[in-house]
């Protein structure tokens, strides 16, 4: 399920999906996609190869599903139409970010 397809859900059924409120979910796009920026420029001179496949919206999507069920990689990849490795370096980015802005590190 991507971004386009969630606009469909009610606010129940997202977070019931999802595991945050849609608002929460606008507020966690807005400071990612400051990071995803970040890293993007630190990585620009060595910056190759096809545009990504995900948009910011649906990064943090297959973020949350990841952390909301536990699924494997391999089938978030399949939801997506993207790599395993993709959503694995999506995922770890996200929670790179999320460690910046705690104390306490997340883990796994």
């Amino acid at each position: 399920m991507n971004y386009i397809n969630t606009e469909s859900l009610t606010n129940k059924q997202f977070k019931r999906r999802f595991g945050v409120y849609r608002k929460t979910y606008q507020e966690i796009i807005e400071a990612v996609k400051e990071y995803f920026e970040i890293v993007r420029q630190t990585d620009a001179p060595r910056k190759r190869g096809r545009p990504p496949k995900l948009v910011f919206e649906d990064k943090i999507l297959a973020t949350l599903e990841y952390w909301r069920e536990y699924r494997t990689y391999f089938h978030i990849a399949t939801n997506f139409d993207v790599s395993e490795s993709t959503i694995c370096r999506v995922v770890h980015r996200t929670l790179e970010y999320f460690n910046t802005l705690r104390k306490v590190p997340l883990a796994w």
